[in-house]
């Protein structure tokens, strides 16, 4: 075992499980990174190990909701039990647009899409949307609440608000949205975020990205965007995952030695234990704030590849 390989693939699983959560593209970042900290591995291992490697990642999501999510749990009465399977069965429902066009573009999408100019320009463009979608947020609440005749964060008339004011409409980060449950929410929107998810086939979009933006325009607050967006990685990732190590194992030949194994077993940790604290952050995060920060980062990250690869690459001759 090379220890250097090593320490590369622990760094590349703590930049999984830091950009697999948060709506910057994790896949994005691993290309990138690996124009600068390259593992020794052969193109085809390369090419699953970005994959793969999300296995780690969607781990922290089982533990983190298991009992959201254990259909079985005895804690759980037959309606709360009920619930579960419908939410597994809105899951289901959301991940075959993105599975169809996975599988029957995979290869296209990787051979032209998986490139620092493509993730350049999808942080950027997705970087806009996010800016512009929660300014469009910020008016509709401020016209809501106008009409209303009262003050921000304060409780809506009408018995239909269920929720605590706090919990539909904080002051902090203005997270509103007429589903404010997962429970609420319908099948034909699971769907839709389902449809929004097929953009993140292309590299630098963000998987939680597209879905989170689905969701908001389709009218969650940010908590449900991002919660359903955990659980839809699920099947998303383990399918994904098991693509790849087909294609690798059948299709290209792959063998896995030590070398190859342990590389592999040190980025999933890693990105497993990484991924706990992100989802735990950002879950506490998107409740107080709005996901502006996130689109501005999109587009310095976006703008400095483009600079790099542009401009300080062949002034310096860099390879």
């Amino acid at each position: 075992m090379d220890i250097v390989e090593l320490l590369k693939s622990a760094f590349l699983g703590l930049v999984e499980g830091i950009t697999e959560w948060l709506p910057i593209s994790s896949t994005g970042h691993m290309i990138l990174v690996d124009q600068f900290i390259s593992l020794d591995v052969s193109k085809e291992f390369w090419s699953m190990f970005q994959v793969v490697i999300q296995l780690g990642a969607i781990l922290a999501v089982c533990v983190c909701f298991f009992h959201q999510l254990n259909p079985f749990s005895p804690r759980k009465d037959a309606r709360e039990r009920r619930n579960t399977w419908v939410l597994w069965g809105k899951i289901i429902v959301a991940c075959i647009p993105a599975a169809v066009i996975g599988i029957l573009f995979d290869d296209y999408m990787e051979e032209h899409f998986y490139n620092a100019v493509v993730v350049a320009l999808a942080l950027i463009v997705y970087g806009v949307a996010f800016i512009v979608i929660e300014r469009w947020r910020a008016h509709r609440l401020a016209v809501r609440v106008a009409a209303e005749g009262r003050q921000p964060g304060s409780r809506p008339a009408g018995a239909h608000f269920a929720q605590p004011a706090e919990a539909a409409e904080p002051t902090d980060g203005g997270d509103f949205g007429s589903i404010t449950r997962l429970e609420d929410l319908p099948w034909s929107t699971a769907l839709g975020i389902g449809c929004f998810q097929v953009l993140s086939l292309i590299p630098g979009t963000s998987r939680s990205g597209s879905t989170i933006i689905g969701g908001l325009l389709l009218g969650t607050t940010r908590s449900v965007a991002a919660e359903f967006t955990f659980f839809l990685a699920i099947p998303v990732m383990f399918g994904a995952s098991a693509l790849k190590l087909v294609k690798y194992v059948f299709l290209d030949g792959g063998t896995f030695g030590v070398n190859e194994i342990s590389i592999m077993v040190v980025g999933c940790v890693v990105a497993f234990v990484v991924s706990m604290l992100a989802i735990k952050w950002l879950m506490g995060f998107v409740r107080r704030h709005t996901f502006t920060v996130f689109g501005i980062y999109r587009i310095v990250l976006g703008v400095l590849v483009l600079a790099y690869f542009f401009v300080i690459k062949p002034a310096f001759g860099l390879a």
